[in-house]
């Protein structure tokens, strides 16, 4: 999902809590088929992400689902639930439409690919500096993600054939977008939050993201 529209605010949001607050997150051990340390490769740990995410948002109707080309979401229907479709089975790209899905509030979601538009790869840099405008909170969702999974999170300008913007003011304005919703200023959708919380219990042992763990100069 590549989204060039800006959007209304998503009004179910909650401050980000240093506390392992979530029910759900303190009971994750129920559902864990194996332990994430043990898990050896990329389609191993895609496993692991689909399993565990299809459980804890179970009550929410929606499942993750491995897809083989570009990422899209569907909305529910009578017949089944919604579906959050990454491209080609990669790990990162399921952590980037997670990421937009959390942002998106209820209207939103039940609108094809969440009511974006898309502008293809050769943007103009007029569109290039709309896709950074409102990537730039999905981008730091994704980087909590990606650091609660102690993975490398790398930004995505995602216009290679285009004009290519000003990556290091991106990168300078995703870092502040994170380091706000780390001290409460901003606050984190509600099933960011409730993600990142269960993703800490079974792989940080419950351990809370902190500010000192994410530093600017690791996106270069």
């Amino acid at each position: 999902m590549h989204q060039l529209q800006p959007q209304p605010e998503v009004t179910t949001s909650l401050q980000f809590d240093t506390h392992l607050a979530s029910n759900s997150a303190q009971n994750t051990t129920q559902v864990q088929r194996f332990a994430w340390e043990n898990l050896q490769t990329e389609v191993q740990q895609v496993d692991w992400l689909i399993l565990h995410f299809n459980d804890w948002f179970s009550h929410l109707n929606v499942t993750l689902v491995r897809g083989e080309f570009e990422p899209e979401y569907f909305p529910a229907t009578t017949e089944c639930p919604a579906r959050i479709q990454f491209a080609h089975g990669f790990f990162n790209s399921a952590l980037h439409e997670i990421s937009h899905w959390t942002i998106a509030g209820d209207k939103r979601r039940l609108l094809p690919d969440l009511g974006y538009w898309y502008a293809p790869d050769g943007r103009t840099a007029e569109q290039q500096a709309l896709f950074e405008q409102v990537e730039i909170k999905p981008q730091a969702i994704e980087w909590l993600f990606s650091k609660a999974f102690g993975r490398k999170f790398r930004v995505s300008l995602d216009n290679l054939t285009g004009e290519g913007g000003n990556g290091a003011t991106f990168k300078d304005n995703v870092y502040v977008q994170l380091q706000k919703y780390l001290s409460g200023e901003a606050k984190l959708p509600r099933d960011a939050k409730h993600f990142i919380d269960c993703i800490c219990a079974v792989t940080r042992g419950g351990k809370t993201l902190q500010s000192d763990e994410f530093q600017r100069d690791a996106l270069d």
